[in-house]
């Protein structure tokens, strides 16, 4: 509990830190004090990030469902042209003295020479009567303010002028990046082609394809229509095998039900196959796994299956299954099974593929890291999982990882695009 007390008040500080940064850079530098412009802008920075929170919160404390939906686009897109911002606005720190010096340069050469005077001659002496004496103080005051009145003008001319054209772009990089991240994931999913060659397939399996689908994150900003166009872009490829790796929904079956119905629709030779991801948990994981078997998909929940084509194909539930008793059971997936047979394993999270080495797994399906989804969460997401996306190997075990085909929380992918992979076993018989 300290621990997660410390996390948050940390969170907190950075976001605090953020959105201050935000404002002196793109409110309090570029309008005038007292303006409307500053008013509402000083409004925004402090209206946005409450309708993040709210965003954050409002499906764990119950909220009609309604009102997650109208605070989640504004408020999760907000989160991520946080980020982009004050990102963009760090890089423009190191552009703001070299536009300094250009606009300096700029008015030096701009200003106009003085003007020689020409040779006059010299005026008879005229007798004229003594000014009277003008104080120190009051001489000093007098040089001192005649070139502050002509220079400081020009001088805060150009130091708006920079902060406006700093500030002015990095919203425009920062709005564009966003703008074009949710165009990907609003889209839909595209289509990867991965082989995969396995000692243990035999030759008629050679080419068998498995459709990975992972991470669809059903929620308040995807629904029907998201879930409809990966259900016709997985039809379109004609799989042998659907395989629906975890991370379905961020809701309940009351609210998210309709926009889960288009996966009845599913079709491939042997079968669509489900297994929970960690958000199935936060979820109600029990009623889902009920739901998704009326649509005519297959729960493996610690459990396999022997496939026509000549392989196990397990799944285990996903690790945040185990504050509810219901976590991965490798023994039971896999125990007492025929090892001459390939063993396919679906589990959601990456982590777990040392206890599918251990198990003789030939190859886990996995997804949970979105690949990272806002670059340069990659980064973060790499010490977290061991293979953040694409295939590697774990001793005799390759382990594939999905970017996944939504997105959590901002409906945005930056670096980090949606996919649906077909995976081709290849027969290394054949």
């Amino acid at each position: 509990m300290v621990v997660f007390l410390l996390v948050l008040v940390v969170v907190l500080a950075l976001l605090g830190a953020a959105h201050w940064y935000a404002w002196r850079r793109l409110v309090r530098d570029v309008t005038a004090a007292g303006s409307l412009a500053r008013r509402l802008g000083t409004v925004a920075v402090v209206a946005l990030p409450l309708l993040s929170l709210a965003a954050l919160v409002s499906s764990r404390a119950g909220a009609p469902f309604l009102f997650q939906q109208a605070v989640a686009w504004p408020g999760f897109l907000w989160l991520v042209v946080l980020l982009y911002l004050v990102l963009a606005l760090v890089v423009g720190e190191a552009v703001r003295p070299l536009l300094r010096a250009w606009t300096g340069r700029r008015a030096a050469a701009a200003a106009p020479a003085e003007p020689v005077p020409a040779a006059a001659p010299v005026p008879a002496p005229v007798s004229l009567p003594e000014p009277e004496p003008t104080s120190v103080p009051e001489a000093e005051a007098e040089a001192a303010a005649g070139p502050v009145e002509a220079a400081a003008p020009v001088d805060v001319s150009r130091r708006l002028f920079v902060s406006r054209v700093v500030a002015g772009s990095a919203a425009a990089v920062a709005v564009g990046t966003v703008g074009y991240g949710t165009y990907g994931v609003l889209r839909g999913p595209r289509v990867k082609r991965v082989t995969v060659p396995l000692a243990k397939i035999p030759r008629a399996a050679h080419g068998y394809r498995i459709a990975v689908v992972s991470d669809i994150h059903l929620g308040p900003i995807l629904g029907r229509a998201h879930t409809q166009r990966i259900v016709d872009t997985i039809n379109a490829t004609q799989p042998d095998l659907i395989a629906v790796v975890g991370d379905l929904v961020d809701g309940t079956v009351e609210n998210l039900g309709p926009a889960a119905e288009p996966l009845a629709r599913l079709r491939a030779r042997h079968g669509s196959f489900f297994v929970t991801g960690n958000h199935e948990y936060f979820s109600g994981a029990d009623a889902w796994v009920d739901h998704v078997r009326e649509l005519g998909l297959h729960p493996l929940r610690n459990a396999r299956v022997e496939i026509p084509a000549g392989f196990d194909l397990a799944g285990v539930d996903d690790v945040a299954g185990e504050s509810e008793g219901r976590g991965p059971d490798f023994a039971r997936a896999l125990g007492d099974r025929d090892r001459a047979r390939a063993a396919v394993l679906l589990a959601h999270q990456p982590i777990v593929v040392h206890d599918a080495v251990r198990h003789g797994v030939d190859l886990q399906l996995s997804g949970h890291t979105h690949g990272g989804q806002l670059w340069p969460g990659n980064y973060l997401a790499e010490l977290a999982n061991p293979t953040v996306a694409g295939l590697e190997r774990y001793g005799d075990t390759q382990l594939y990882v999905s970017r996944g085909a939504g997105a959590w929380g901002p409906p945005v992918r930056v670096g980090a695009p949606s996919d649906i992979t077909i995976v081709e076993l290849a027969s290394k018989k054949a």
